[in-house]
């Protein structure tokens, strides 16, 4: 039986196959977003720094592989926060949100929790993690930092589900249960897709041999005994969400 975040909808939303779904912006609406643009602060969204393109897989169906992109807030030295795109477009969807915590705040966390958790280190090291146009002299201070982070990304919104050739057929909303998603490894089921990696870099103009070599002195996180990231290398076994009724709470009284 499927869990609910690897089940495909029955039936997709009625539409002209637009993603998602709706009628063209209307010049007053348009009129509309521009002018609070102006006049309000946005101060939560004015706050990401950075754009950080890699890879993810599905923690219930490795075979699934899709490229990430992260708009960053630091919130502090130890703890960032993440709204992940499926591109750097006008039009990028929101498919998520991923929290980074060092590895000084993830060593705190309960085993539990950490089984949720993924690496970043092999991210950085091999070249997959980027930032669009940054310089590696500019970035290899973040990378260093980086590779000793740990990550929490829940996808809402699997834009990949469904025929691969056929889009139309894809999920065109945020449907279903989120997904826990993995971060790529160099063994097994964690190898990225050559093919999906020779399409970013030819869309960026960078190399990932070039940036594996320059990142190979960059001292990687000592795993530990008590780390339990990347759960399913260790196990063999992902999660999956799945949704279930219950009673509901009552809001008050004895």
């Amino acid at each position: 039986m499927m869990a609910s975040s690897d089940q495909a909808p029955d039936s997709m939303p009625v539409g002209d196959g637009a993603v998602p779904p709706g009628k063209p912006m209307t010049v007053g609406h348009q009129v509309i977003d521009k002018s609070a643009q102006m006049l309000q602060t946005l101060k939560p969204i004015k706050q990401m720094s950075q754009h950080i393109c890699t890879f993810a897989v599905y923690s219930h169906d490795m075979s699934r592989q899709i490229e990430i992109h992260h708009s960053i807030t630091r919130l502090n030295q130890d703890f960032l926060q993440c709204a992940v795109y499926d591109s750097d477009d006008p039009s990028a969807h929101l498919i998520g949100v991923e929290y980074i915590v060092s590895d000084r705040i993830f060593d705190t966390l309960p085993n539990e929790e950490q089984k949720l958790w993924h690496s970043h280190d092999h991210e950085v090291t091999s070249g997959l993690w980027v930032a669009p146009g940054v310089s590696e002299r500019i970035q290899m201070t973040e990378l260093e930092l980086i590779t000793h982070t740990y990550g929490k990304f829940w996808c809402t919104w699997q834009v990949d589900r469904g025929e691969l050739n056929l889009p139309y057929y894809r999920d065109k909303l945020p449907l279903g249960a989120p997904a826990l998603m993995m971060s790529p490894q160099m063994v097994n089921m964690g190898v990225i897709n050559p093919d999906l990696v020779h399409e970013r870099n030819k869309k960026y103009d960078i190399s990932t041999d070039d940036l594996r070599k320059s990142r190979f002195n960059i001292p990687v996180s000592n795993p530990g005994n008590a780390r339990v990231a990347d759960y399913w290398m260790h196990t063999g076994k992902g999660f999956a969400v799945d949704i279930e009724q219950e009673e509901m709470k009552p809001t008050g009284g004895p």
